[in-house]
């Protein structure tokens, strides 16, 4: 395991491969939301800054959905339909990366954090970069 506060470079992607991604993670923090599409989903977010992140190949593969404000824009990818990533209504200048999409063991690295996405308006505050 990681020292949770080391800054630590990985790569991911969707199950294809189509969609390729580097993302450099400073807080091995991950939220487990339990709304509606997350849970679907089984989506463990990680915000970072967009400057943490690259994408490497498949912007041409991805789709975007938008639901309710249309602030957040849910990346995934057209060829198998895995999220790897999208841009969160909670910070909208970020990127959300799915711990679930990280290569190899990643998310033992990481401590998963229930939120209540629910009732979201409530808790927004409580969500860090």
């Amino acid at each position: 395991m990681v020292a949770k506060n080391n800054p630590v470079v990985y790569e991911g992607g969707c199950h294809c491969g189509a969609v390729r991604f580097r993302v450099e993670v400073e807080k091995h923090k991950a939220d487990d939301c339990n709304c509606s599409i997350c849970s679907k989903k089984g989506f463990l977010h990680l915000i970072v800054k967009r400057d943490q992140f690259t994408l490497l190949k498949g912007e041409d593969v991805l789709t975007t959905y938008t639901f309710n404000t249309g602030i957040a824009q849910h990346k995934f990818c057209s060829v198998c339909g895995i999220h790897p990533f999208y841009i969160p209504r909670s910070h909208p200048d970020g990127i959300d990366v799915n711990v679930r999409c990280l290569d190899g063991n990643a998310i033992v690295n990481f401590e998963i954090v229930p939120f209540d996405g629910k009732n979201w308006e409530a808790n927004v505050s409580k969500l860090q970069e």
